[in-house]
């Protein structure tokens, strides 16, 4: 199964759901990348911080499927922030992918005590025009944030992969997204090592459709057009995952599934969160 892909406001497309890989990180991890690139998953969601760049680059090689077909997404840690820094850090990222280029880049973290963001956002750009990076974007950004970067250099990020959960609906900054064309990507879809999964409607909705509580919820985000990038090194689970396109929630569903809102789980506040 290959999931259907969204048009992003630079040309380029991304698909409608990846494959998460934090912590997959060692021979276990390479064989369960390798085999979601096998299963249908072609955006594979990585990070410099995961420290996992060389199993993602070592399953791609490991793969038959064309590279032009993959979309590859990785993030600049917080230590490197500042223009010449991120140009540095991609190259790093760059080499131990073993890639000639990268398919979407983002800032992993905003870190606005340290007031670099936007170096890094020029730097990347930078990296777009060499063709390094086909698309660019952030991670966990406040409206504010993406206002300025905006506001100062007229680029806006293709997309904003933020903490969204069914805990964490995000109504505010998806409305903000859709104002800019900008694409939202969902972590921590699942919310996992919380009840999510237990919620009485979570389980009345997946009964309805004769689906799995991850499925009701993952195709929730799909139904506010957010991108969710779930980790599994089950294979059952992980093909499970990505079979989300085979049935639709109504109305009524998606707002009954958001009304379980009630905040952030991970304590990730983008004004106060250090990553480094």
């Amino acid at each position: 199964m290959i999931a259907p892909a969204y048009a992003l406001r630079d040309g380029n497309t991304i698909p409608a759901i990846g494959l998460g890989t934090y912590g997959l990180d060692d021979q276990a991890g390479i064989d369960a990348i390798t085999a979601g690139i096998a299963d249908g998953y072609r955006l594979i969601d990585t990070a410099f911080n995961y420290g996992n760049e060389e199993a993602v680059g070592e399953a791609i090689r490991r793969t038959d499927v064309d590279r032009s077909d993959l979309v590859i997404a990785t993030k600049l840690p917080g230590k490197h922030h500042g223009f010449d820094e991120t140009i540095a850090s991609f190259e790093q990222s760059r080499m131990r992918l073993d890639l000639d280029w990268v398919d979407l880049y983002l800032i992993h973290w905003p870190l606005p005590r340290l007031g670099k963001y936007l170096d890094s956002w020029r730097a990347m750009i930078s990296l777009r025009e060499k063709g390094l990076v086909r698309s660019i974007g952030v991670s966990n950004f406040t409206a504010e944030m993406l206002t300025r970067l905006i506001d100062s250099t007229g680029i806006v990020p293709v997309v904003n992969q933020v903490e969204l959960h069914p805990y964490f609906p995000q109504e505010e900054l998806r409305a903000f997204h859709d104002e800019h064309d900008i694409r939202t990507m969902s972590w921590s879809p699942l919310a996992k090592r919380t009840e999510l999964l237990q919620e009485p409607v979570i389980a009345e909705v997946a009964a309805a459709h004769g689906v799995t509580p991850a499925q009701a919820v993952l195709r929730w985000h799909i139904e506010l057009e957010a991108v969710p990038i779930p980790k599994s090194s089950d294979a059952a689970r992980r093909r499970e995952n990505l079979d989300v396109f085979g049935f639709t929630l109504t109305t009524e569903e998606v707002d009954a599934i958001s009304a379980l809102s009630r905040g952030r789980i991970w304590g990730g506040d983008p004004d106060t969160h250090e990553e480094f």
